[in-house]
């Protein structure tokens, strides 16, 4: 049985004729796509650039809306200035460490995980506004 299979194989390979030239056939064999580690260059240096700090408005339109618009999951609606009046009462560092470290279904940061602390307050101070 091994010999049959052998003499199969070895027919099916030695009569093959592959298409194209050998360049194309390499061509045809590289890889689709390469792989990038983290602290490699991999020649993408200039997608990393910060454009400098976001405003309160652009980390809202970002982060914040899909949920302080609807109020999803209990979260006060951008426009409800009740429900920012009665935050705001309990005191801003109330209102920052529920923003920082996530409060009922908000995760931490409101997901913004990249966005630094001035970012962070200009987006509270804009939610406190009403989005003005």
């Amino acid at each position: 049985m091994a010999a049959v299979l052998f003499a199969i194989g070895f027919a099916v390979t030695t009569n093959a004729v592959p298409s194209g030239t050998t360049d194309e056939i390499r061509t045809r064999l590289e890889p689709f796509g390469t792989v990038c580690r983290a602290g490699d260059d991999c020649g993408q240096a200039a997608a990393a650039v910060s454009t400098g700090p976001m405003s309160g408005s652009q980390v809202y339109d970002k982060f914040c809306f899909a949920c302080h618009t609807t109020g999803v999951g209990g979260a006060p609606k951008l426009d409800d200035q009740v429900a920012w009046t009665e935050r705001q009462g309990k005191g801003m560092d109330t209102l920052w460490d529920s923003l920082i470290n996530g409060i009922g279904a908000m995760p931490a940061k409101g997901t913004c995980m990249g966005c630094s602390d001035d970012e962070l307050r200009e987006v509270l101070d804009y939610m406190l506004a009403g989005g003005q």
